[in-house]
């Protein structure tokens, strides 16, 4: 495992000085102080890469999309012809046909034959129906829930409290929005909510707070419920850590890392304008960023391509993706399905510490469903196989008269 840190040696000083007084560090230390560069080569993680809810989600994403197409399309008896739906696998973010597809999961679509020219129907079947209503159900219910975490989402922009609709709609999954909900944004959210027009012609969504009124950060709650931490400008949070299996630190990293959790924490939902970029509070501010963001997404883990658009709204640097690589302690990198997945290590390994999503058991049920698709395909394979040439009563051509009467005789043998 290769890893450099650069560092001054008086920059170190300082820092165990001003610690040793106050536990606070002044503003004007982020202008001394040496930004740390840690290159780590992070280690693969078998149990982050074992969990279904996290790697199905390539799969359950079309999926589920394609369902709430058919829904819309027939609201009624839940069945479409191929024709409806064919032309929108780009649109549904389907990787083949739509036909095969559907083909793939029996569990959830049941394919017959329809009234008119034999064309292929599709429906849903009764197990797909009714996780559609317990999602259905789940939006209404939790709908404050849902609605606060967008609003945290925009107020980690700063000052402007506005993000691009574009950008919403592209975290729309990882957040758990319904689609309905930003197809008519005004209509859908509460009055705290308006759709502004942003530079280069970008509809954004901003949202309107009391300046008085204060956000905490999932590190904050958690540090006020543990007790240690009051809520005072300047004052320190350690991040939990989590370190992988076979997982080792060189001495001059763990002093770093032992710094670095002794750094004022920096909210994300606060001013960031007066910090230093190159500074180690700002690299603390930016692992605080990532924490909170994958906390309110709904399996608080997200594709890390997905997170860059999000660099020139929430303040973060140009290489924010080595963060990831720079705390394997935090997050976990998995690169299963060709797909570079972000993972938030707390929520998997400290169930208590997270809340969880709302969405997230009804997404645990459809990943079920699919699975029992897998059981049936099997099945259909194993009846059309065909019978065994051995057992049937086939005359060979090669057998005498005598013999072959021996053959039809019970338990005979030449």
């Amino acid at each position: 495992m290769a890893m450099i840190v650069r560092r001054s040696k008086n920059s170190v000083c300082l820092l165990h000085e001003i610690l040793l007084s106050n536990h606070s560090l002044p503003s004007s230390y982020t202008q001394r102080q040496t930004y740390v560069d840690v290159y780590m080569k992070w280690k693969k993680d078998s149990f982050f890469d074992s969990i279904d809810t996290i790697h199905r989600s390539v799969q359950l994403k079309p999926l589920i999309a394609l369902k709430n197409c058919i829904v819309s399309s027939s609201p009624d008896d839940y069945c479409v012809p191929i024709s409806v739906i064919s032309k929108k696998g780009l649109e549904l973010g389907i990787p083949i046909k739509v036909a095969r597809f559907l083909r793939l999961y029996p569990s959830v679509f049941e394919e017959f034959t329809g009234p008119n020219y034999n064309l292929p129907w599709f429906k849903l079947t009764q197990r797909a129906i009714e996780l559609d209503r317990e999602e259905r159900e789940v939006y209404a219910k939790f709908k404050d829930d849902i609605v606060a975490r967008l609003k945290k989402l925009i107020l980690m922009s700063g000052r402007e409290k506005m993000l691009p609709l574009k950008i919403i709609q592209g975290l729309q999954w990882y957040l758990g929005l319904p689609d309905e909900f930003l197809r008519n944004p005004e209509d859908n959210l509460d009055k705290s909510f308006r759709v502004v027009e942003m530079e280069d012609g970008l509809k954004g969504l901003a949202v309107n707070v009391d300046e008085s009124e204060r956000f905490l950060s999932m590190m904050q709650r958690n540090a006020m419920r543990w007790g240690v931490y009051s809520c005072v400008e300047g004052e320190a949070i350690e991040f939990p850590m989590f370190p992988s299996k076979g997982l080792r630190l060189k001495r001059k990293i763990a002093d770093w890392l032992d710094e670095f959790q002794r750094l004022p924490y920096v909210s994300p939902y606060e001013d960031y304008s007066g910090l230093d970029p190159n500074s180690d509070i700002a690299e603390k501010r930016v692992v605080g960023v990532l924490h909170e963001l994958l906390s309110l997404f709904v399996e608080h883990s997200a594709e890390r391509k997905k997170l860059l658009c999000l660099r020139k709204y929430l303040g973060l640097p140009q290489k924010v993706h080595k963060a990831f690589e720079r705390h394997p302690h935090i997050f976990n990198l998995s690169l299963m399905n060709k797909t570079c997945t972000a993972i938030l290590k707390e929520a998997y390994c400290d169930k208590g510490a997270i809340e969880g999503h709302p969405l997230a058991k009804v997404r645990r049920k459809y990943i079920n469903l699919m699975k029992e698709s897998e059981s049936i395909l099997k099945r259909r394979r194993l009846n059309n196989r065909p019978i065994d040439q051995a057992i049937v009563n086939v005359k060979d051509l090669d057998c005498t008269d005598d013999e072959e009467m021996k053959l039809q005789q019970p338990n005979s043998t030449l």
